[in-house]
């Protein structure tokens, strides 16, 4: 398990080295930064004083280990909008966006399951025809467009709860519905599937041969082994809500990494964008990482193949 986990661990590290680089790179390949500070008119005098100042004038490289250097340190350098530690106002936002993130997660997790469960043990019936409709309607709306419908709805019309904010809970209602409605297809198809797969077995055969009440049979044998995938999901989808809350949390003004990273393109705060791409990712790898371990101390198949 230890080789296993170490393995994993230096791929983990390339892949974050990897996205470093990237995230140094796009933003530098969006056209010259010292020039979009500078804006419109700027003389070559003002625009050279920028790029002196803030070591744009230094080739690529040495800006990228002296970025990588600064990082590693916790020095994510000064936002060039907010006029402010950029590492201060990150983790000043990121409380908000694991909020929604967590509130979505679990949101998918009670619905998939349960109805993923209910397909399975009716596939074929309108019951397993009706649930996969809802699975494609949740895959098909937009976020941005479900999002809207909520506050028209629940915000604007019925008045349950705030359209915009981080005042309390209540606040994250609506985001989290959203997000979390978003990603419960693909939970609930691989609950669906891992069910079907886990009623046919031998054992589960057995169990109902040995006269197992038919509720311990499906929770305790069958979803048991259904729900190992799922695991490696949870985190990958954890990841990609991280990722994927910009235009949610644009939407409802929550002030959350997604919105910070919407503002900073909108303002050219490159430092801010930069730092937010690079967290993002990172945490999307330590994420996968944590469920390629769990994953391997469930089936030790993993750990052998």
């Amino acid at each position: 398990m230890l080789i296993y986990i170490l393995k994993r661990l230096g791929l983990a590290l390339i892949v974050a080295l990897t996205v470093s680089v990237i995230a140094f790179a796009l933003l530098r390949a969006s056209g010259d930064i010292a020039t979009a500070l500078a804006g419109e008119g700027a003389t070559p005098e003002s625009i050279a004083v920028i790029r002196q100042t803030y070591g744009l004038d230094r080739p690529v490289v040495v800006q990228y280990f002296a970025w990588l250097w600064d990082v590693a340190r916790g020095d994510f350098g000064q936002s060039f909008f907010f006029r402010t530690d950029v590492a201060g106002l990150i983790f000043g936002k990121i409380g908000n966006t694991l909020i929604l993130g967590g509130a979505s997660l679990a949101i998918a997790l009670a619905l998939s399951i349960p109805l993923g469960v209910l397909a399975a043990i009716y596939s074929g019936s309108m019951i397993d025809r009706a649930v996969t409709m809802f699975s494609l309607l949740g895959q098909a709306l937009p976020s941005f467009f479900l999002g809207l419908a909520l506050i028209m709805i629940f915000a604007i019309r019925l008045r349950w709860f705030p359209a915009s904010g981080t005042d309390g809970w209540r606040n994250f209602v609506l985001p989290a519905v959203t997000l979390g409605y978003y990603i419960t297809p693909p939970f609930m198809r691989l609950v669906r599937a891992g069910m079907i797969d886990a009623l046919n077995t031998d054992y589960v055969r057995t169990a109902r041969a040995k006269g197992l009440p038919a509720r311990r049979v499906v929770f305790k044998h069958a979803l048991r082994n259904a729900l190992v995938p799922v695991v490696g999901l949870v985190a990958v989808q954890l990841g990609l809500l991280m990722g994927g809350s910009v235009v949610v949390e644009s939407i409802f003004a929550l002030d959350g990494l997604g919105y910070l990273a919407y503002q900073s393109i909108s303002y050219r705060d490159f430092p801010v964008l930069q730092a937010v791409v690079l967290l993002l990712s990172l945490a999307y790898v330590v994420l996968t990482l944590l469920s390629d371990i769990i994953n391997a101390w469930l089936d030790p198949r993993l750990r052998a193949a």
